[in-house]
């Protein structure tokens, strides 16, 4: 969940609960003012007109009957209009009421013995019931005799339904205002945290280019005040400043390191190459030299002549040296190879041949390479060529016995070019390090001569290529290349209307 999202939540949170609070609070405190009024009124009302009921005993047919006689004039009651009594005789069960309960046509209903024994207990005074389907509040008050008996009991009643309704409206005001001031709310806080956060949002942006590499002098823009935010803005775009100087020393320090190493690598081929070439003169001066000479001279200079095969071995290794640093300088440096479309099945029989040649103890099996048979790829023959060679050559190199096989495969728009040997393999653990600079892997790779670039510059070539590799490999059992590269034409060769932009050319 989002920061924006929490913020707004948790204000639309802080807001409901208080806006319930008040809601309520002030629900109630109506409730109460209108009811504890209504009570009291009701109550000093209903005593009023209890102290004017007289009990009287009269003698009938039935014996010796209580009845209820109000002692006040009836101008009393007109003051209590909206007041409706009633006496109920707790002897015989029956009922006294005020004249506007006739009128009314009101029916009190009667009032169970828990509620009489509440009452006479001194609780239950008021009630809510229903009469003839009208809410009303009643008070019950006990009619007590001389001797301090319960002999009746009076419930006077009021009307209380224009109460009811002015609280339900009160309540669905406050149920809609809430629900509509919590969306309003809600609305408002989330434009405030997308406002507020929108210089975090900018943070994050310019970070992720920084990340990718993509614009190191874009800075941060805040208009706003210099609060917290303000300062966090100001604090990033000094880092950034330090970081874009850091990365533009860096940068520079680098490329001067890109041309000294590809300066270097060109100036020293040359000498490299001329000490070669004397070298093998000497060798084969001395050589025949040796022919003339007496045996103890010739020993000697059979001496002088393995030296000289020691130097020109190490000026050869020396001299590839030199150039997978020069081909790796070119990588760095951005340089993109010429190409041209070139006939795979042409290319790799000439890979085969010179192959052949190559010093090995392990057999060399050329395979099925008819799925080059008439496609073409967009590349440089000559960097394809030394592609299949650094493969082949590792092959060799590490299987010294068994065999080295040389096939082609297709598969859809690309064809594979697949090197397999039975040599000592690889853990799986070394294979995603294997095409990094100067990698050697475990401690029996070391024992052999190389150094650990081919497979970085065969990673270069291919990804110039627009190509993959796939590897498969087995410790003891061997390992398997595939050099995937994407067909762009088959059959004839295409014409120069048909190659691809020059744009992509050197």
């Amino acid at each position: 969940m989002s920061v924006r999202m929490r913020l707004t939540l948790w204000y639309t949170g802080i807001l409901s609960a208080t806006l319930l609070l008040l809601g309520m609070g002030l629900y109630l405190f109506l409730h109460y003012i209108y009811y504890d009024s209504l009570q009291s009124q009701l109550q000093q009302q209903a005593e009023s007109v209890r102290t004017r009921i007289v009990p009287q005993f009269s003698l009938s047919e039935k014996g010796l009957t209580l009845e209820f006689r109000y002692s006040g004039s009836g101008r009393d009651l007109l003051r209590y209009n909206n007041m409706y009594f009633q006496v109920v005789n707790l002897q015989n069960g029956s009922k006294y009421y005020s004249p506007n309960v006739e009128e009314a046509g009101l029916h009190f209903p009667d009032i169970p013995a828990k509620q009489i024994s509440c009452v006479l207990d001194g609780d239950c005074r008021f009630e809510k019931i229903k009469i003839d389907g009208l809410d009303f509040l009643v008070y019950y008050t006990p009619i007590i005799s001389q001797r301090g008996e319960a002999i009746g009991m009076m419930q006077a009643g009021t009307y209380i339904e224009p109460y009811e309704q002015l609280l339900a409206t009160l309540r669905l005001i406050l149920t809609v205002t809430a629900l509509l001031s919590i969306v309003l709310a809600s609305s408002v806080g989330w434009f405030l945290a997308r406002k507020a956060l929108r210089p975090i949002e900018r943070v994050i942006e310019a970070t992720n280019q920084i990340q990718k590499g993509a614009d190191l002098q874009k800075r941060i823009e805040y208009h706003g005040p210099n609060d917290e935010i303000g300062v966090l803005t100001q604090t990033i775009n000094g880092m950034l400043s330090r970081l874009q100087s850091a990365y533009e020393e860096l940068e520079e320090a680098y490329r001067a390191q890109r041309r000294f190493v590809s300066d270097a690598s060109h100036e020293l081929r040359t000498p490299l190459t001329t000490i070669r070439g004397n070298v093998e003169l000497l060798e084969k001066m001395w050589k025949q030299t040796a022919l003339q000479i007496g045996e103890q001279d010739g020993q000697r200079l059979e001496l002088s002549i393995e030296a000289m095969k020691d130097i020109s071995g190490e000026a050869e290794r020396m001299s590839r040296l030199v150039g997978d640093l020069l081909s790796l300088a070119r990588a760095d440096a951005g340089f993109q190879i010429s190409k041209t479309h070139v006939e795979m099945k042409t290319l790799l029989d000439e890979v085969a041949r010179k192959a052949q040649m190559l010093p090995r103890t392990a057999d060399f099996i050329v395979g099925d390479l008819s799925a080059g048979e008439g496609v073409y790829v967009y590349g440089s023959p000559d960097y394809l060529q030394q592609l299949m060679f650094i493969f082949v050559e590792n092959a060799f190199k590490y299987t010294e016995q068994g065999s080295v096989r040389l096939d082609a495969q297709r598969h859809k728009d690309q064809i594979g070019i697949r090197i397999a040997d039975t040599g000592i393999g690889m853990d799986k653990e070394e294979v995603p390090h294997i095409f990094e600079r100067f990698y050697r892997a475990d401690p029996s790779r070391g024992k052999k001569s190389g150094t650990g670039l081919g497979l970085s510059i065969a990673k270069w070539i291919i990804d110039e290529h627009g190509g993959s590799v796939e590897v498969k490999t087995r410790k003891d059992e061997g390992t398997t290349f595939v050099i995937w590269l994407p067909i762009v034409a088959e059959g004839t060769s295409p014409s120069s209307d048909h190659s691809l932009p020059s744009g992509n050319e050197v």
